[in-house]
């Protein structure tokens, strides 16, 4: 099976007084390595990793590294400049960095073309396997079912995070097969993983771990109402997690858990109090 599979942490970068707070960063992953995870994303749009220097990006990849063990960590690297891509990707060739999450180029919107250019001259250059991006609510510009499928060919090339939002696109990369698909939206991922995604890459997930991986571990296992069951309770929590900005909730939200600081670095905000309220009454809160 490969390692792209199964349910996903894309983490956040937990802060103290302006710094990473790289004590809570490890116990979160031992957490969630507890819980039977399958993988982690360090630096992904959870992890709000444009407020990271490349510096404290380095360090943040090293102290997830450390604390993972043996479960797999790829590292997101986005940008608009291919040049600049590249030479950002190839920092973490002699790593045990499992692969790197890459975005379509932000801002700039380039045509169908000028994707393809840009991914492939970063899987020509990189030894890592890479995860293709697809979210253009954040990027402007949609990575089209013909672009993806010709991407899957390059030996290098070899899953998607799917938040494209188009269901015909995602069942064409499940039918087709050239690539491992992992959800990347989450109120879609009990369909997508029935319809034979590979996994997910869930931020949700940062709550209630164990019950993600109870409902992908009964979907695997074609026990379809367990499954069933776990994902009709999780539904709500997913709903409140993206009730305002990401990662927002989920800070808050771990912050009441006693995890990290209730803490993101501009532009980001912190939640409303009304969404703290919920969340203080949420009834899985009090699990660990």
């Amino acid at each position: 099976m490969s390692i792209f599979s199964g349910v996903w942490i894309p983490l956040v970068t937990p802060f103290n007084n302006g710094e990473i707070d790289h004590a809570a960063l490890k116990e979160l992953v031992r957490h969630y390595v507890e819980a039977g995870v399958s993988g982690f994303v360090a630096l992904g749009t959870t992890g709000e990793p444009a407020s990271l220097t490349d510096q404290e990006q380095d360090a943040v990849v090293w102290t997830v590294l450390d604390a993972a063990g043996d479960i797999p960590v790829i590292v997101g690297v986005s940008g608009n400049n291919t040049q600049a891509v590249c030479e950002r990707a190839t920092v973490f060739d002699d790593t045990p960095v499992a692969g790197l999450l890459i975005s379509a180029p932000y801002y700039i919107r380039p045509s169908q073309a000028g994707l393809i250019g840009h991914f492939t001259a970063i899987a020509n250059v990189c030894k890592k396997p890479i995860v293709l991006y697809d979210i253009p609510a954040r990027t402007g510009v949609q990575l089209e079912l013909e672009t993806l499928l010709l991407l899957s060919q390059h030996e290098r090339i070899v899953a998607v995070k799917d938040c494209g939002g188009i269901p015909d696109k995602t069942l064409g990369l499940i039918r087709d097969g050239g690539l491992k698909v992992l959800c990347g939206e989450d109120l879609e991922m009990f369909g997508a993983l029935c319809c034979g995604a590979s996994g997910t890459i869930s931020a949700s997930a940062h709550l209630c771990a164990d019950q993600f991986v109870a409902m992908f571990n009964a979907i695997r296992e074609e026990r379809l109402a367990d499954a069933r069951e776990i994902w009709h309770e999780l539904v709500p929590l997913v709903q409140v997690m993206f009730a305002e900005p990401n990662p927002g909730p989920v800070k808050a939200a771990l912050s009441l858990r006693g995890h990290i600081r209730n803490e993101l670095r501009a532009p980001m905000t912190l939640v409303s109090d009304d969404l703290v309220c919920r969340l203080s009454g949420w009834w899985s809160l009090p699990r660990a």
